[in-house]
């Protein structure tokens, strides 16, 4: 993709075609503050540019009737989200409808050249399996804190040897299109907000709760990031004074009491010391516990696994959903959550890709 809309008429119809799908060219005048000649102006500039196409006629509304119009259905777009554990590459379509999905196991520890060599392989694969000839340009998420305007991760705690790596400049290269970047729970709240749980709202918190501890602040419609792009880095508040380390450097963070891979630890350290006889049987099935099979013990009734649940719970809201609404609205003024609705995303692991898709259709979308 070569052309940009040339101005901000052109990138607001580009991207109501993109969350609305096809439209007449009346229902796009409804949405937009434009005289109908101006309107039409606009519309057939973008025809001319190729980034729309007509698409069959509108449902008539009295006199002649029009065309629909869509986004080019030949625009593709790459969305990566990186994980502390795995790697989610999926292409979509300017809708941003997934078409293809790879998931791959991978540690971040292993750096970005090993990491990118993994992105890059799942993206020949998609390209293989005949779904895209190549991108258009592509969105990716990364754990850990981000300076946005250079793409670069800024000394991510879980991330050793990412501190300043070029990764929008390194993967545009090898990619061949535009890059994005930008925190991996920016992108998950960019996601459920485009497809998900948040559709209908502009102003809502994304908490993951993984390897590590985030949050995706979204206020007016638009993910802030702070001056420093460290909003939202909720993992590193310290909640024990002289607690555990951390791998950030402090002590006593919550990710170090309650993050996926601190439970793993706990539920491990119980196991071995003989506490739950359900943990043990899954250690020497395994030889390593994770989060999952925490919470598959305390669904199966192990009193231990629900007490280390509990435990950090009271420090996060706890992991049930019932139980974090019990603790928000016990511990906040009613004023704050009179209308605070708390649910779980819907999008799964679908919500990093399409929200990394999200992020570089709004940059392509954008004037250039």
């Amino acid at each position: 993709m070569t052309a940009r809309p040339a101005n901000a008429h052109q990138a607001r119809l580009l991207r109501l075609l993109r969350d609305g799908g096809p439209n007449s060219r009346a229902q796009l005048g409804d949405q937009v503050d434009l005289s109908r000649s101006k309107l039409a102006v606009e519309v057939d500039r973008l025809l001319e540019t190729g980034l729309v196409v007509a698409d069959g006629l509108a449902a008539s509304r009295g006199g002649r009737r029009s065309h629909n119009i869509r986004l080019a259905p030949q625009l593709r777009f790459l969305g990566v989200d990186i994980g502390a554990t795995s790697v989610d590459v999926a292409v979509t379509n300017a809708e941003l409808e997934v078409l293809g999905h790879l998931n791959h196991p991978m540690d971040v520890r292993e750096g970005p050249v090993a990491v990118f060599e993994q992105v890059l392989s799942l993206a020949a694969k998609l390209r293989a399996s005949g779904l895209v000839e190549g991108f258009d340009g592509a969105g990716i998420g990364v754990p850990g804190p981000v300076r946005f305007p250079e793409g670069v991760p800024v000394a991510p705690p879980i991330m050793p040897g990412w501190d300043g790596f070029p990764v929008r400049e390194a993967l545009s290269q090898e990619l061949g299109c535009p890059v994005m970047v930008d925190n991996d729970v920016n992108l998950m709240a960019m996601g459920e907000q485009h497809a998900g749980v948040a559709r209908s709202v502009g102003d809502f918190l994304c908490v993951k709760i993984g390897t590590g501890i985030g949050c995706g602040i979204v206020v007016g419609g638009e993910v802030h990031r702070g001056t420093t792009g460290s909003a939202g880095d909720i993992g590193h508040i310290q909640v024990e004074p002289e607690g555990r380390a951390c791998a950030c450097g402090n002590r006593g963070c919550l990710e170090a009491h309650f993050s996926g891979a601190a439970l793993a630890r706990d539920a491990e350290d119980a196991a071995r010391t003989g506490r739950s006889a359900e943990l043990v049987g899954r250690l020497e099935a395994a030889g390593r516990l994770t989060a999952a099979d925490v919470a598959a013990a305390a669904a199966a009734g192990d009193a231990t696994s629900l007490d280390l649940i509990r435990e950090g719970g009271n420090r996060v809201g706890h992991t049930l959903l019932a139980s974090v609404r019990t603790q928000v609205y016990r511990q906040s003024l009613p004023l704050a959550t009179g209308n605070l609705p708390i649910v779980l995303g819907e999008l799964g692991p679908a919500a990093g890709v399409i929200g990394a898709a999200r992020l570089i259709s709004d940059h392509l979308f954008s004037p250039a």
